[in-house]
């Protein structure tokens, strides 16, 4: 991982250099920029002598995501300094704390729909994205994504999402315009390793629902007659800038509900290593198509923690259930 993406990390650290040289012509500090300029003068050493992302303690890689966020990150996690660790936590959850706050409301009714969300993080953040965006001059925007990688790296990408749905979505693009623009602007500005996976729909009072699918497992459409998969229209978002999308365009009746998740579900596993799996998923969505969106989504929760036999949450799990009501 380390390898794939150190040409981009030593042009951030020669960036660095540059700017760190070009600040100690003007600014007084000159002992603490010269510190700097050695850290990084250090790690361009490292990567020369190929030593550049182990740990000096443990000689083990330092996490992926946090040389992604500092390139000078000379530990990892469990080598910090007490006083390193203790500021970590205390980043963290101010990470989580902001990342709480960009949620949308996870129950509510909208004209003609009815709408639940639940946002679990397998930590203190996460690297899910689930938004709800209405306009009273507009169609409800719902989206559901899975951004690469995992910690306060995957939360940033998070965030840097949905403040491009946000404004995609006020100046009324069609939706595979948008899909188009935010995975250019994603692509452009994040480091080749990364990418999303999302499903971005637009549903309307007359029960029409568009969906674009960039490389998102597909939604699930629940009616009386069975569950039908939403296939995907595209690549994830960053894997290529001029990436093009189609949209896929469906009815729903009274009482349909449209199931979105990340894998977070299906690829929970049990004691002995069984895989939720997307079969089981369906079958409890199409015994339980009369349930309203929370409670169909609580079912499911109950289902895979049962699945589950006690073994701990491994990943991020967010699920959206919107339902059509009149």
């Amino acid at each position: 991982m380390v390898t794939a993406v150190e040409p981009l990390l030593r042009e951030q650290l020669i960036d660095r250099r540059h700017r760190l040289e070009s600040a100690m012509k003007t600014v007084d500090k000159e002992y603490e920029l010269s510190r700097l300029l050695e850290e990084v003068d250090a790690a361009l050493q490292r990567m020369d002598e190929g030593f550049y992302g182990l740990c000096e303690v443990c000689h083990e890689p330092v996490e992926s995501d946090r040389l992604m966020a500092n390139p000078l990150a000379r530990f990892c996690l469990d080598h910090l300094t007490p006083t390193e660790q203790r500021a970590l936590e205390d980043d963290l959850l101010l990470a989580s704390t902001i990342q709480a706050g960009l949620l949308p409301k996870l129950s509510q009714k909208l004209s003609g729909w009815e709408i639940a969300c639940h946002y679990q993080p397998a930590g203190l953040v996460s690297g899910d994205y689930c938004d709800l965006i209405n306009n009273d001059e507009q169609a409800l925007h719902f989206i559901l994504g899975d951004v690469s990688g995992k910690g306060v790296a995957a939360s940033m990408l998070m965030a840097h999402l949905q403040a491009m749905f946000r404004t995609l979505a006020s100046i009324r693009l069609p939706l595979d315009q948008m899909l188009e623009r935010a995975s250019r602007v994603f692509s452009e500005s994040t480091l080749p390793s990364q990418y999303a996976t999302l499903a971005c729909g637009r549903a309307h009072d007359t029960g029409a629902v568009e969906i674009a699918n960039a490389g998102h497992l597909p939604p699930l459409l629940v009616h009386e007659g069975g569950v039908r998969n939403i296939a995907a229209t595209g690549l994830p978002l960053g894997v290529f800038s001029n990436e093009k999308f189609t949209v896929n365009r469906f009815q729903m009746d009274q009482g349909d509900t449209l199931f979105l998740y990340t894998d977070g579900l299906t690829e929970a596993f049990d004691g002995s290593g069984n895989e939720y799996g997307p079969e089981r998923l369906s079958s409890i969505l199409s015994e339980e198509h009369l349930l309203a969106p929370e409670a169909l989504i609580e079912t499911c929760l109950k289902k895979v923690n049962t699945f589950r036999e006690g073994k701990p949450q491994s990943d991020d799990l967010t699920l959206m259930a919107i339902r059509r009501t009149e």
